[in-house]
């Protein structure tokens, strides 16, 4: 810089102190001095306005004296509007520009390297990197999870309704509720032409019986359901899939005040395989997911273990007989949806239909999470089946509600 940009430079100088409103001898001089380098446009409020001396700040927390802290802050605010303020006016006098200057000389630091016995020369940045990284940390595998487990365990006190149809019998009652639910599914991320979903669940609800003389206690809830679908991606979230449902009961149940048999362990059982597409959906923060699987043909069999002292007719069999055989369609639908994050809802919607009889559920669950572990649970079931018995106020109609309260667990494992 020549005497003459030099002069200009130190007379811009004091005019922006005086324009300030301080004194020049207040400003540290080093940086004032130093030559001028352009290094990017600033916005308008960075170029023309000046911090001023007086700054309204926010009290902080802690009562201490932080006044020194705030006038360097604010001197080195001014000094850095009047750099910029005097390359905007004084163009010619800038020597410097940022992206044409050449870059810094690296410093080297010497590390020792325990693996080698020998000393090792890099840049600071590259010390700073192996500082920084956990020591051993190239030697530790990935794990990756083919399949993702999910548990999920509640044990809840519930308050039930049932429409006096309701395949499974039980009366109004206060009653407790054990839900087991285990999903084991194929990581999709690893292999993605593939969808593999399995649920293994087992609901039981055991309650007082003060209306029955022979027992202290009756099952008004007991489904072992497993669920499969596996599938080979057509196009986007569509797979060419198969599914298996099974489902039955594990204890006997009984009429109130008598020995007759109304339901025991596969007795009914009901088994459905199904052909067809299923569409999967779930969005990237996995809030809520979507799964309809479409089967046009799909065979269904139900089953009677114990056909001496049970009717085969009210589970939809002949007679005499052990199975039933139909082939049809159907559909089913899952959604799961977190509305909040302490509120859940899944839902399930299942039709089968040999063209001659119906079967359809509908099964809607509400979760309001009090806690972690504590919740709150409203469980709507919707059920119709035309190879049941005919009821005039509900005819093939079938309804089930219940509201519980309890703890639940779940465990998942992550990919």
């Amino acid at each position: 810089m020549d005497m003459r940009n030099f002069y200009t430079y130190m007379i811009a100088m004091v005019l922006g102190m005086v324009g300030l409103g301080m004194e020049a001898q207040t400003t540290p001089p080093g940086k004032l001095l130093l030559p001028l380098v352009f290094e990017k446009q600033k916005v308008l409020t960075d170029t023309i306005a000046t911090p001023g001396i007086d700054i309204q700040r926010e009290k902080p927390e802690l009562n201490y004296d932080r006044s020194w802290i705030d006038s360097i802050t604010t001197d080195d605010k001014r000094v850095d509007a009047l750099r910029y303020r005097t390359m905007l006016r004084h163009p010619q006098d800038v020597p410097y520009n940022a992206k044409y200057m050449r870059k810094a000389p690296q410093q080297y630091v010497v590390k020792p390297n325990p693996s080698t016995n020998l000393l090792t020369i890099d840049t600071e940045s590259d010390a700073n990197d192996i500082i920084e990284k956990p020591e051993f940390a190239d030697r530790l595998p990935v794990k990756r999870h083919n399949w993702l487990h999910t548990l999920q365990a509640s044990l809840h006190f519930t308050q039930a309704y049932f429409s006096d149809n309701w395949y499974q019998g039980g009366e109004n009652n206060v009653n407790v509720l054990g839900d087991f639910q285990w999903n084991f599914n194929l990581n999709q991320k690893l292999h993605p032409k593939f969808l593999f979903d399995n649920t293994l669940r087992y609901k039981v609800g055991v309650m007082s019986s003060p209306s029955d003389s022979l027992r202290n206690f009756t099952f008004n809830e007991d489904v072992l359901q497993f669920n499969s679908t596996f599938g080979y991606k057509a196009i986007k979230n569509w797979y060419y899939s198969t599914s298996l449902q099974f489902k039955t009961q594990v204890f006997n149940t009984y009429k109130a005040n008598s020995e007759t048999l109304k339901a025991s362990l596969l007795s009914p059982a009901e088994l459905n395989i199904g052909l067809g597409m299923t569409f999967n959906h779930k969005d990237k923060d996995g809030f809520f997911t979507l799964s309809l699987s479409v089967a046009p043909l799909s065979y269904n069999m139900k089953y009677c273990r114990d056909i001496e002292k049970l009717s085969p007719v009210s589970f939809g069999i002949d007679e005499g007989h052990h199975f039933a055989h139909s082939f049809g369609s159907k559909l089913e639908a899952k959604t799961n949806w977190k509305i909040s994050p302490n509120i859940s809802w899944a839902s399930r919607f299942y039709v089968y239909s040999n063209y001659e009889y119906a079967q359809g559920d509908w099964e809607n669950t509400l979760d309001f999470f009090i806690t972690r572990h504590l919740t709150t649970r409203i469980f709507v079931h919707l059920r119709y089946d035309k190879s049941q018995p005919y009821v005039d106020s509900w005819k093939y109609w079938q309804l089930k509600e219940t509201l519980s309260f309890g703890l639940t667990y779940r465990f998942s494992t992550s990919n």
